[in-house]
């Protein structure tokens, strides 16, 4: 059965090509459910309440986002226009999707609720898509084809959005500092317990050594992996 009226937000024109131009755009929308989520959490993100940041009635809203995922589309998407990327790459893959990632990380840190979003409702939007574009100028010269250039891209950013929200959680724990040390106790017994030699092996070999847990490190090496299977080693 076919429809009118796409689900897909962005097969829906934002305006009529008659009649008087909107009173609001979707760009404000999302900016104001942007803030809401910010502030809020993306459970705090409700018409009403756009409605209120906007002075408009919570119904009018629906003429421009007829559904909440639609909302959520048009939010990403905003995000997604927070990435400043050049027009072409600078020819040097690796210092390229190096940077793409940590605009990708910059942008979940300041907007926390986007990498759970992300995860389970990916951004097809303009922005997005510019990013795609980006994404595969950089890997124009591999020799892999399409799809799997596709699914190293996908692999891209869902090492960013797990990073991102990792480092989320370990925020709202609180006491993180503790719960590392009594987490290195807890490693520490199980290893020495003899039920687990190929772990204790690899705590001996390690023993003298202090980690770089700075977070920035952390993301840092874990893209570099990343990208290793994406490029190649070097």
């Amino acid at each position: 059965m076919t429809t009118d009226r796409p689900e897909l937000i962005w097969l829906r024109p934002e305006r009529s090509a008659r009649g008087p131009a909107p009173a609001h755009s979707r760009a404000a929308i999302a900016a104001a459910a942007i803030a809401l989520a910010d502030a809020e959490g993306l459970a705090g993100v409700s018409m009403r309440k756009i409605a209120a940041s906007l002075g408009v009635g919570t119904m009018s809203l629906y003429n421009y986002v007829p559904k909440k995922e639609q909302l959520f589309d048009l939010m990403l998407d905003a995000v997604a226009g927070e990435w400043k990327l050049p027009a072409v790459p600078s020819g040097d893959p690796r210092a390229d999707l190096r940077e793409f990632t940590r605009q990708g990380l910059a942008a979940m840190r300041r907007h926390p609720w986007v990498p759970g979003l992300v995860l389970t409702r990916p951004s097809l939007g303009p922005n997005s898509l510019r990013s795609t574009e980006y994404f595969l100028a950089v890997m124009a010269d591999s020799d892999e084809p399409a799809d799997t250039k596709m699914e190293l891209f996908a692999m891209l950013n869902s090492s960013i959005c797990m990073f991102a929200q990792w480092e989320e959680n370990q925020r709202r724990l609180g006491g993180t500092e503790q719960w590392q040390a009594e987490l290195v106790t807890y490693l520490g017994q199980a290893a020495a317990s003899g039920n687990y030699p190929t772990l204790a092996a690899t705590f001996a070999s390690s023993a003298g050594r202090t980690p770089d847990l700075d977070p920035d490190s952390l993301f840092a090496r874990a893209i570099d992996r990343v990208i290793n299977v994406i490029l190649g080693p070097q």
